[in-house]
């Protein structure tokens, strides 16, 4: 999603937001999730191990960011949608099993 609305962003292309945007979302910056992925390669037997940020944030916030960083707005609000659900990583068994946490925050990811 980041780098699809970056995109949007950069050429000015209208962002859809279902809702208010105050909905909040488990965004996980690619290096944490390979530094997990290799985590995982810890022989364990067979466990599956939910890798994410565990801080989500408000989906305005993330596309605030993004325009900041390049100076352009982009958020076209829409009616909600009945199918959203709520993410949120619950990370717990990665770090009891793997001793891995999340280390990027999403400020420093976008």
């Amino acid at each position: 999603m980041p780098f699809k609305f970056i995109h949007h962003i950069a050429e000015r292309i209208p962002i859809p937001v279902y809702g208010d945007g105050t909905q909040e979302r488990d965004f996980t910056y690619v290096d944490n999730i390979a530094r997990g992925s290799i985590a995982c390669l810890k022989p364990l037997g067979f466990e599956v191990i939910n890798l994410g940020s565990d801080r989500p944030v408000k989906v305005n916030y993330v596309i605030q960011l993004m325009e900041q960083c390049l100076d352009k707005k982009a958020i076209e609000y829409q009616p909600a949608h009945p199918a959203d659900v709520v993410t949120w990583a619950d990370i717990s068994k990665a770090r009891k099993l793997l001793s891995w946490n999340s280390s990027f925050s999403i400020e420093e990811g976008i």
